[in-house]
């Protein structure tokens, strides 16, 4: 399998800051990546700082004064990564709520719908298909603090809302979930794109409910507890402004079908 991935960010600083990109691909065991990565402010590249946290997420870090900033990313991703690991902290703090996933909020509603499913892979797929059915896919349709109690209400949201209500509900009903940032060969339209992660019968097992790209070709970026560990770009201090980005994300040969039923690992 041969994945070619990428983005390209145009991004206004208007007073001196620090930022932060989450937008290379996470290594995994297995697979092969190239990549190239730079950062061009007022026509001079920088130096970014890597900082390597859980699951392999690569933060590139600087220090930037004000200005016009360019990202370029770049990566081709050959053959197929091994299954994500399995660590015993996870399989704890994967059931907490967090900030976006308030899973404390959704366990009476939690029970409710889905505490008489027993097999974890039948709720695996209920949970995906209920999500897919009660949510319509809207862009622009939710604020960047929502929450997925915030998703359940309005009835809309995008993939990080469809992601952040899967993984709500499934701790709700104590399966470890979490979060993944991914590219995603197929998407329409193309962008970052966000899923869930449940640990099912020992494996980390993908769930996305908006069903618009196969599961199989997604490639990892970032993985967390939600979207605030994940987001592909943080800005602490002075102002900046996203002028313009584009995201790529393909597959050399054609789009697998898959169902709902599946369970599918990321690789």
């Amino acid at each position: 399998m041969r994945r070619e991935v990428g983005t390209y960010l145009d991004v206004y600083i208007g007073a001196p800051t620090t930022l932060e990109f989450q937008i290379a691909v996470a290594p995994q065991p297995g697979a092969q990546v190239t990549e190239l990565l730079s950062f061009t402010l007022n026509g001079n590249e920088i130096e970014a700082t890597e900082l390597v946290g859980d699951h392999g997420n690569r933060i590139h870090k600087f220090d930037a004064e004000a200005g016009q900033l360019e990202v370029n990313y770049t990566a081709t991703v050959l053959g197929q990564a091994d299954p994500a690991p399995v660590e015993e902290l996870d399989l704890s703090t994967y059931l907490r709520p967090s900030r976006y996933a308030e899973a404390d909020k959704l366990f009476g509603f939690a029970a409710t719908e889905f505490g008489d499913l027993t097999d974890h892979s039948v709720l695996l797929e209920k949970v995906s298909m209920w999500v897919g059915s009660r949510l319509g896919y809207v862009p622009g349709s939710s604020d960047p603090i929502d929450g997925a109690v915030d998703t359940l209400l309005a009835g809309r949201g995008v993939c990080r809302d469809y992601a952040h209500l899967v993984v709500a509900l499934l701790r709700a009903v104590f399966v470890p979930a979490r979060l993944v940032a991914v590219y995603a060969p197929g998407l329409t339209p193309m962008d970052f794109h966000a899923v869930a992660e449940a640990y099912i019968d020992g494996h980390w097992r993908v769930v996305d409910a908006t069903r618009l790209a196969p599961r199989q070709t997604m490639v990892r970026i970032g993985t967390g507890r939600d979207a605030a560990d994940t987001a592909f770009m943080d800005n602490h201090g002075g102002f900046v402004n996203l002028n313009w980005m584009s995201v790529k994300a393909w597959l050399e040969g054609p789009l697998p079908s898959e169902l709902v039923t599946d369970l599918v690992s990321l690789r």
